[in-house]
């Protein structure tokens, strides 16, 4: 666990068995700092997948504090426990299918009404909670005040004010957490949150089902508030006979309902009454007649006409800072690296074993070459995610969705498509996983229709090597360009797909608006980290699998005999079948071709795949190479067909797990590569005529 300061929290664990491992789970609204918490906690150790059988992302950590070793799980941001979302059933059979010893549930203390709407809902679990007040520090600034003793006693749950971008508090939390797991039981008696006749008809509810067979109900109570709100789920996990069903009916018919009065509206009403009522008592708010730092900054950013161009500049800027001469100086520092000491390394091993010649050319023109080749773009990597990272963390890309909603609707989207669409600039598989927070299905089938049109970060190799090339002169104009040609077919294969394979009408668009915060190196390093240890994960399996085959075909004829020239090779044989159908693209070269090809394992195999082709790693040689095959109208046209063509692989298959649907996946595909031909061959005819 990453140490906060002036605690005890260590980082790692390396007694596991000197006591049991506890279980926490976290739980909280959508940018309450439940990430941040999880972060802070676990550190280096967690473990990131999907949940069985679905593509909401599942995080997992272990953590010591003293001698007790935690596991920590961190549940999908929710508003409810209300089975409609991904995120809520999740966490709801998570929390029933396998119950931790302690529930860590985290409130955004300057939003503390809306969040303690779900603090109501698990606080009724029978499962020991204790409720992080997080950005403590920003409700503090304002001037406000909470009596924290007072909010425990009307919540029945502990209550500890803390700070998790800052690690403050945290060592309490951890402590309350262990007090209440330890003892197996709430420490409270779980509060009522309703007037007297719902309270006595739930009771009711509750002695009937305690007595009635269920699986893995933790509390009757909850079962009870439950079934009152006609909670088809809970009904078939508890077994009613006909007698018992019969008692509840009569009892839930006591409370009169209407059209557009059902008993959810009843108890959700019923909360938040309660909660305002509380809050008014224990939560005391400064008188503020000028507007906050966030509500200034908004009226810049979010503005009407200055909000677009705004987000763009800062779009423009992050090209600049990964593509301009500080990114490019990176990437040339490690290609160097690699170039005169990885290779000499190799070079030394493999002499000294007296290895033989297959064995060297597989080593140092697959291996090395292939690798080492996309390896040196790990620098504008780095740039790139950090860059990003701090305007999601600031809670700048929130608002950006509120801007691009207006656009995104004529489209036929959302703004919730925004989020997902902008994580396609990073990678296609966790933006398309991401489109699960899009309750309406035609937003979401369009959304996952164009993501891959989004240039994700697999891309950018290719384009951080023939970029200076051959546009040296004006690589961020260009390197933004490519992403616009990205955008501007998104934009039109919405507007085409609305009204055939996604029809439907959209859903309204509300989301939450987060107060700006500063981003913490802490938090930056672990998203960064993230994408780096992705990168390096593909770089030792796709990228060194694709390396070496291509290596194999490109050195060896159909005789299994080793050539001399690539064009002897069976690589050779093969691409010449294929190559025929760029050449209106302007790369009919069958280098080109095979590269494009290993493409569809992983985008990263475009540049290793090349280096292997055209037998060097070192990047002014490779430049040299490349710009003998290729002119300014090709070079640009084969960057826009590797912007535009079909995902990778494991993308390809994020797309048939959120469609359900073969059929569609499959058309997908084709109508990915179908508009990358005829677009890069567009932009190779127009290139002709202003690049001559």
């Amino acid at each position: 666990m990453i140490q906060p300061k002036n605690t005890n929290l260590t980082k790692k664990s390396k007694t596991l068995h000197k006591e049991a491992i506890l279980k926490f789970s976290l739980i909280g609204n959508p940018n309450s700092g439940k990430t941040t918490l999880f972060n802070q906690l676990t550190g280096s150790t967690q473990y990131v997948g999907n949940w069985p059988g679905v593509t909401v992302e599942k995080k997992e950590g272990k953590s010591k504090f003293k001698k007790q070793v935690m596991k920590i799980l961190d549940l999908p941001g929710i508003y409810s426990l209300s089975p409609y979302s991904p995120e809520e059933i999740i966490t709801r059979n998570s929390l029933i299918n396998d119950p931790p010893d302690a529930i860590i549930n985290v409130v955004d203390s300057t939003n503390i009404e809306r969040n303690l709407y779900l603090t109501t809902q698990i606080a009724e679990f029978g499962i020991p909670i204790v409720v992080a007040l997080n950005m403590i520090d920003i409700f503090n600034k304002k001037g406000d005040t909470v009596n924290i003793k007072e909010l425990e006693r009307k919540f029945g749950v502990c209550v500890v004010p803390i700070s998790a971008s800052r690690g403050e508090g945290l060592e309490k939390l951890i402590e309350r957490a262990l007090e209440i797991s330890k003892k197996k039981v709430s420490n409270y008696k779980t509060k009522s949150f309703y007037n007297s006749e719902v309270d006595y008809v739930i009771k009711k509810i509750e002695n009937i089902i305690s007595d009635a067979k269920h699986k893995k109900l933790s509390s009757t109570r909850w079962g009870a508030v439950k079934l009152f709100e006609d909670d088809q789920l809970i009904l078939k996990s508890i077994k009613l006979n006909k007698s018992q069903f019969n008692k509840i009916n009569i009892l839930k018919n006591r409370i009169k309902t209407s059209k557009n009065v059902d008993r959810q509206v009843i108890i959700a009403d019923q909360r938040y009454k309660y909660i305002c009522s509380v809050c008014n008592k224990v939560v005391k708010k400064c008188d503020r007649e000028k507007e906050t730092f966030s509500d200034r900054i908004d009226k810049i950013l979010t503005h009407k006409i200055l909000a677009i161009p705004i987000f763009f500049f800062f779009i423009f800027i992050i090209f600049n800072m990964t593509f301009g001469s500080f990114g490019e100086f990176l990437k040339e520092k490690v290609a160097f690296f690699i170039d005169e000491h990885v290779t000499n390394f190799f070079i030394n091993i493999l002499v000294s074993a007296k290895a033989s010649l297959w064995t060297k050319s597989l080593v140092l023109d697959g291996i090395v070459k292939g690798v080492g080749a996309a390896a040196s773009f790990l620098p504008q990597i780095v740039i790139l995610f950090s860059l990003l990272s701090i305007l999601e963390d600031s809670g700048y890309m929130s608002r950006c969705a509120f801007i691009m909603d207006k656009l995104l609707r004529k489209l036929g989207l959302s703004g919730k498509s925004f989020v997902p669409l902008l994580m396609g600039f990073g990678c296609t598989v966790p933006a398309v996983m991401s489109t699960r927070t899009i309750e309406n299905q035609k937003d979401r089938r369009l959304t996952i229709f164009v993501i891959p049109f989004m240039s994700c970060s697999a891309k950018m190799p290719i384009y951080a090597l023939m970029v200076p090339i051959f546009f040296s002169e004006n690589q961020p104009l260009i390197i933004f360009l490519l992403y616009l040609i990205g955008v501007l077919v998104a934009i039109f294969s919405a507007v085409v797909l609305k009204k055939t394979v996604a029809k439907g009408e959209s859903a309204p668009f509300i989301m939450e608006l987060p107060q700006y915060r500063m981003p913490t190196i802490k938090s930056l390093f672990m998203h960064v980290w993230e994408r780096v240890k992705d990168f390096l994960k593909r770089a030792g399996t796709v990228l060194l699998a694709c390396s070496i085959i291509i290596w194999f075909f490109e050195s060896f004829n159909f005789k299994m005999q080793m050539v001399e020239s690539s064009h002897e090779s069976m690589l050779a044989k093969i691409a010449a079948f294929i190559s025929p159908i760029f050449t209106p693209c302007g790369f009919g070269d069958w280098r080109a071709s095979v590269a494009l090809v290993a493409g569809i394992a992983a985008k990263e195999s475009v540049v290793s795949t090349m280096a292997v082709l055209y037998n060097t790693i070192d990047t002014a040689e490779l430049s040299k190479v490349v710009s003998n095959v290729f002119s300014k109208a090709s070079a640009f046209s084969f960057m826009t067909f590797v912007l535009l063509y079909t995902p990778c692989i494991a993308a390809v298959s994020a797309i048939r797990q959120e469609f359900e649907n073969t059929k569609l996946t499959f058309f997908a595909v084709i109508y990915q590569l179908v508009v990358a031909w005829v677009v890069s061959a567009f932009v190779f005819f127009v290139c002709n005529i202003f690049l001559m």
